[in-house]
């Protein structure tokens, strides 16, 4: 009889181990699922910064090329008025001069 006590209460115990277990085990997959959506949460954080801060620098870089062909427009557009001026005025002369003579 105590026997059979013993061994029920063996089996109780061994019952309850098994039942912890599963719960620890359970509250393990919970926290690991948890840090596994906190770090991915943390690197889609990051790409979008990386993102923003590729996109800003790309505009940056874009911003500071266009300003520099327009310089070069600007620069090219007066040494070819300046090259003409010359010749306008002395194809004027010479059409005022045909007129006149």
């Amino acid at each position: 009889m105590e026997l059979i006590k013993k061994i029920k209460q063996s089996e109780a115990q061994a019952q309850e181990i098994i039942e912890q277990a599963k719960a620890e085990a359970a509250n393990q997959v919970e926290k690991a699922r948890e840090n596994r959506l906190a770090a991915m949460t943390e690197a889609e954080q990051q790409r979008k910064q990386a993102t923003e801060a590729a996109v800003a620098e790309a505009k940056s870089q874009a911003n500071a090329e266009v300003e520099q062909l327009k310089a070069q427009a600007e620069d090219q557009h007066r040494q070819l008025r300046d090259k003409t001026a010359n010749k306008m005025a002395t194809a004027s002369e010479k059409v005022m001069d045909y007129l006149r003579g």
